[in-house]
């Protein structure tokens, strides 16, 4: 197979050995694959891979057809349009996945679209409804809500019923935002000012974080899951203790294989459904060649855009 290789800090598209599966993995031809924040971070050394997964492979999240079963795998077949998210390798023209973290692709989706789901999805879902317990009726702050995980973020709040207050720096994505739910969008120093917040799903870092405590419901519940303005954030306990509020962090990557397969079938039974609906989309930004993969990370570090860069692993796979 070809896969993306991280050589010291540089990029490159490398020959690597084809992916066997073990019992309970299936191996996938890979159409498309997301790029996400854990990408970079492991590019420049600061994030590297958990135990098992490949060292010097990036990739967190895929989409594309069953090329291969393990002995021990059910309720799967060879050719089924499928996506997924693993601790890494992704960004490669085949992958093994745990068959118990695979979502099925709808049939109006596209492949290409679908590289871009899972991590972003699962991650929004993860903290809004499995850590924020976010209900119909709720007012939720979404900061850098322009991003992967906060598009799908705007989309899945809307569609449970919760007012979406976004937090978009370019004015230029306001009506893009918009358009995805959001009830209102708003610069990043205006957003602190139009509470109170029933819950807030932080996605910039601990400047934003600052920002929010003081626009707290009594109850309200703060889910952490970007600090890519900064990780240090300095928490006035009065204000938290007054609201009776709560705040929690969480990662995907280094979770077992048993969490990862139950959020997969959490994922499966409430999320699916909503992209087969046509309730979520994956808005994408960009799509570069393998090849050009160094130019598909520096736009995803440019900033200033809209939804996911993917990465396209196989032409002919990603228009099906």
């Amino acid at each position: 197979m070809r896969a993306v290789v991280i050589d010291d800090g540089d990029l490159r598209v490398d020959e690597r050995p084809d992916p066997v599966p073990g019992p309970t993995e299936v191996v996938v031809s890979v159409a498309s694959a997301g790029l996400n924040g854990a990408d970079i971070l492991q590019r420049r050394g600061l994030y590297p891979a958990p135990a098992g997964a490949p060292v010097d492979i990036p990739g967190l999240e895929f989409s594309g057809v069953v090329a291969a079963l393990g002995a021990d795998v059910r309720g799967v077949t060879v050719g089924d349009r499928v996506m997924g998210i693993v601790a890494g390798g992704a960004q490669a023209t085949m992958v093994a996945v745990d068959a118990r973290h695979l979502l099925h692709v709808p049939n109006h989706v596209s492949l290409l679209d679908a590289g871009g789901f899972a991590e972003a999805a699962t991650t929004a879902y993860d903290a809004l409804v499995t850590q924020a317990h976010l209900s119909a009726g709720d007012r939720v702050l979404i900061t850098g809500a322009a991003g992967g995980v906060g598009t799908a973020a705007v989309q899945l709040a809307h569609a449970l019923g919760a007012q979406v207050i976004a937090s978009v720096r370019s004015l230029a994505q306001h009506d893009a935002v918009a358009a995805l739910g959001a009830d209102e969008v708003l610069e990043p120093d205006a957003a602190a000012v139009h509470g109170p917040f029933d819950v807030v799903l932080e996605l910039v870092g601990a400047p934003s974080l600052e920002a929010a405590l003081g626009s707290l419901n009594i109850g309200a519940r703060i889910a952490v899951v970007g600090v890519g303005a900064g990780a240090k954030a300095q928490v006035n306990l009065l204000v938290l203790m007054g609201a009776r509020a709560q705040i929690s962090g969480a990662t995907l990557r280094a979770r077992g294989a048993e969490e990862k397969a139950a959020i997969a079938a959490a994922m499966e039974r409430d999320v699916v459904p909503l992209l087969a609906a046509g309730a979520l989309t994956v808005p994408v930004a960009a799509t570069f060649g393998l090849d050009d993969v160094r130019s598909a990370y520096d736009r995803f570090t440019a900033g200033g855009k809209l939804g996911k860069v993917l990465l396209v692993c196989d032409e002919e796979l990603s228009r099906r």
